[in-house]
């Protein structure tokens, strides 16, 4: 067995927002960035000219005269960029365009150097912070998938096939490298080691509907069970183990399903050297979103009170409360219209 809880394994981190990886974002060119910010710039100071244009007799102008329109003009040039006034002041109609035109968007550009970047991370650490308390309060009866393996990503195409929305999906793994990719698909993710319960608890494990366990490793997959379950009692728990022996141990963690790997390769492996056809349909049925497909639906209120020959799908197994129930049993001759059918259907 692996480590049980106690001591930080190396690598893993304290519960922390840092552990948590949003979606990213596109961001537009930075170009296109700084030609944005340049205009909202430039908005401000055309409304603080017009307001200055407007209460002009309440100005008054050094230089002699009264206030005309390209004197508001400097002046909301020199205040907004915060120059003020000196022992120099332009006063001729040249000194102060080459002010407006030339100076203040060279000193613009200056303070963008100078202050932009400090300005960005601040912005973005902002935003991200505003994202992750969001979602925090948003995310209920989702569904976690621990380990994003070949398995865990195999299982988080099935869901988006059936319709499961990306933000409904939490990733959680140990290495950061691997929930940059899932963020990078649009998937919210957890780095951590799964069997402790401050990694479940920030992957919010206690309000999930599904919990998907698929780590490389059996022992692994016996503890996070564990804590899983642990952290609630109502959610569906399906794991994953590579040899048999240990599927037992993970029904008595409390996994509601174990599917066996190794195992279920080998069927296939052999249905497909007795029959080529048969393994191909199997692989088909196992393949989400190609050719036929195993779902489970409910029953529609035409198909309630009729046997399940009469469906339109191909109706494989009825779903009784908690129970499954062939359709060939004596109990699933009539469909009843609180139950839930399992069919094959064609993708189209």
């Amino acid at each position: 067995m692996s480590r049980l809880r106690g001591a930080p394994a190396p690598g893993t981190e304290p519960w922390s927002d840092a552990g948590i990886v949003l979606p990213a974002r596109r961001s537009a060119p930075a170009v296109r960035q700084v030609g944005s910010r340049l205009l909202v710039a430039l908005a401000v100071l055309v409304a603080t000219t017009l307001i200055v244009y407007v209460d002009r007799d309440g100005y008054n102008d050094n230089a002699g005269g009264g206030v005309s329109f390209l004197d508001a003009a400097y002046y909301a040039t020199v205040t907004l960029s915060t120059t003020g006034y000196g022992d120099i002041t332009p006063y001729s109609d040249g000194a102060r365009l080459t002010n407006i035109f030339v100076i203040t968007p060279l000193r613009v550009v200056f303070l963008i150097i100078l202050v932009g970047t400090t300005l960005e991370v601040l912005t973005e650490r902002t935003r991200q912070q505003w994202r992750l308390n969001r979602w925090r309060s948003t995310v209920r009866e989702h569904t976690v998938v621990i380990g994003y393996g070949t398995k865990g990503r195999s299982a988080v195409d099935t869901l988006l096939g059936q319709g499961v929305k990306k933000d409904e999906i939490v990733v959680v793994d140990p290495q950061r490298k691997v929930i940059d990719q899932a963020a990078r698909h649009g998937l919210v993710g957890v780095v951590g080691d799964a069997t402790r319960t401050d990694t479940l608890l920030r992957a919010e494990v206690p309000t999930a509907a599904r919990v998907v366990i698929a780590p490389e490793r059996d022992d692994t997959a016996v503890l996070v069970t564990l804590t899983a379950r642990q952290l609630n009692k109502g959610a569906t728990v399906v794991a994953a183990v590579r040899e048999d022996e240990n599927a037992p141990l993970l029904r008595q963690s409390g996994a509601d399903v174990v599917v066996t790997s190794s195992s279920s390769a080998g069927r296939l492996l052999g249905l497909s050297m007795l029959s080529p056809h048969a393994g191909a349909v199997m692989e088909d049925l196992l393949t989400y979103g190609n050719g036929l497909d195993v779902v489970e639906r409910p029953v529609t209120r035409a198909e309630a009170g009729h046997s399940p020959r009469a469906c339109e799908d191909l109706v494989v197994a009825v779903v009784r409360g908690r129970r499954v129930l062939n359709y060939t049993e004596p109990e699933a001759a009539v469909l009843q219209l609180t139950d839930r059918v399992i069919v094959i259907k064609s993708t189209g």
